[in-house]
Parts: C-alpha cells; sequence; structure tokens
C-alpha cells in the first residue's frame, strides 16, 4: 500500500525470517561465529539462546547459506513432536527416506548415513529451533544422537537454539549428561540504540529505498524506546509507522508518528 508512495520496493519491515534482510549486529555476528565454530571444531553441542524476537530463526536460515558443501545440514523449526516423528523428522530432512517406522532402526539409518558422509569427508549439523519446547525426553534422545561417534571424532553437530527458557530447562538434574556436552554457549542481547538506527537504515537499504523516506533521530529513538531493541518490535513498530506516513500523507517518521503507531499497536488509540 505504502511502497509507491515512500519509494520502496519492497516492505522493509516484514516479520517473517528471511536472511536477505538479516542485520548482523555485534551479538548477531558474535552468534554466528560461534555457530560456525562449533560446525568446524565438531564441538558436539552448541547453544544459542535469545529473547523473543532477537532473531534466531533468521540466523538459522543464515547459517545454513553459509555452509558449504562439505557440510549437510538439517534444521527442525517445529519440535513439538513425539521420540519417533523426531527422528523421522531428522532422517528425512538429511534427504533420506525413513526404512523403519520404530525407533531401533531410524536410529541404525541415521549411524549409517552419518559413517558414509564421515567417509566422504562430510561434516554433519542438525540444528534444532525452539528448543525450549523440547520435553526433558526429547532433549535425553537428542544426547543419545551425539552418541553417534568413531574413535577421533563426534559423527554430527547439534545446535539448540531458543529462548532463555532453554538454559533453565538444560540446569535441571536430569539433563546434567547433556549439559557436560554442550561445548559452545552464545546468549543473543537486544540492539542497543545506535544499532536501532543502523538497523532501520540497513532494511530501508535492502528494501530499495530511494531517499524519498525520512526518519528523524527522535523517531530512531522512539522505536528503541518502544521496542527496547528487539528485532521483531522493531518491525512491527517500523512497518505500521509507514503506513502512518501513507495515511498521514508525510513522508518523515518522527516520534510523534511512532509513538502513534505503537499506540495503536498497544491498542491504545480510539478508533472513532
Amino acid at each position: 500500500m505504502y511502497l509507491e508512495f515512500l519509494g520502496l520496493r519492497d516492505k522493509p519491515f516484514s516479520i517473517t525470517a528471511d536472511p536477505s534482510f538479516l542485520y548482523l549486529s555485534r551479538k548477531h555476528r558474535e552468534a554466528l561465529s560461534h555457530m560456525v565454530y562449533g560446525i568446524r571444531e565438531r564441538k558436539g553441542f552448541v547453544e544459542i539462546t535469545g529473547e523473543v524476537g532477537t532473531g534466531k530463526t533468521t540466523l538459522c536460515k543464515t547459517l545454513l547459506r553459509q555452509l558449504d558443501s562439505t557440510i549437510k545440514s538439517a534444521l527442525i523449526l517445529q519440535p513439538q513432536l513425539s521420540e519417533l516423528q523426531l527422528l523421522q523428522s531428522v532422517v528425512q530432512d538429511f534427504g533420506l527416506n525413513p526404512m523403519r517406522a520404530n525407533r531401533l532402526g531410524l536410529f541404525n539409518q541415521l549411524n549409517q548415513f552419518l559413517l558414509d558422509e564421515t567417509a566422504n569427508g562430510h561434516n554433519i549439523v542438525l540444528i534444532i529451533d525452539e528448543a525450549q519446547n523440547l520435553s526433558l525426553r526429547l532433549l535425553e534422545q537428542i544426547r543419545m544422537l551425539s552418541n553417534l561417534e568413531t574413535d577421533k571424532e563426534k559423527l554430527i553437530q547439534i545446535i539448540l537454539v531458543g529462548q532463555p527458557q532453554l538454559r533453565e530447562k538444560l540446569a535441571q538434574p536430569a539433563l546434567e549428561q547433556l549439559r557436560q556436552r554442550i561445548g559452545v554457549r552464545y546468549h543473543i542481547t537486544p540492539l542497543d540504540t545506535d544499532e536501532v538506527r543502523t538497523y532501520i537504515d540497513h532494511r530501508l537499504r535492502v528494501a530499495g529505498s530511494d531517499g524519498t523516506l525520512q526518519w528523524t533521530d527522535d523517531g530512531v529513538a522512539e522505536v528503541y524506546r518502544c521496542s527496547q531493541g528487539i528485532p521483531r518490535l522493531i518491525n512491527l513498530i517500523c512497518d505500521r509507522s509507514l503506513l502512518a506516513c501513507y495515511v498521514f500523507g508525510v513522508k518523515q517518521v518522527d516520534r510523534d508518528v511512532v509513538r502513534h503507531s505503537y499506540q495503536e499497536l498497544a491498542g491504545e488509540v480510539l478508533v472513532t
């Protein structure tokens, strides 16, 4: 609706996890580096956590884009499955056809796949997003996957990505064996004020902005105040602000526009 009016090619603040729009803040670069290090050094388990909306899923998809052809990967986005369903999903995401509908058969099939790929000089990585939703039984099953190894190295690297509750869950005594196997950990924190400005400019540039739209300093400061640096909230507030510009017939996002847009999102503006 507002693209042509504001000189944009694409919507800059969509909340979908599009890697092409990823803004690599210092925290996101460090998180990505930790994941790459864990994979290349065959650390077994990597734990990446962050608050809701800090860009963890987008980061996972970005990681997959950067892996070279020697690394085979699987990404599980919705881990709320049964133990059998999880194994089936892992096997299928590695491009295999599950041969047997039982845990032992799937374990054996996966183990043979890992041995074959390792013999061909390949590394294998399994990424599980929203891992805080995994039950204790599923986490224990995932730990069992890490037992698939040779005398010299792990056959599979497992990255657990989730909200801070994941750390709390892994701290439980029942998961002591799994916790001891986590070789790399990183927690993604929200953006600071300066990064919010760079984030907004970055997404406008990727969306093909021709410079028609102007974002004032007090408008950026208000975005930070309302979002506290959480990228998903920034996107929601900024998208609504662009719509407000179109409705009001203005091409500048200032504090008043952002504040009005945030109040609308929060249900604080009365519609007459």
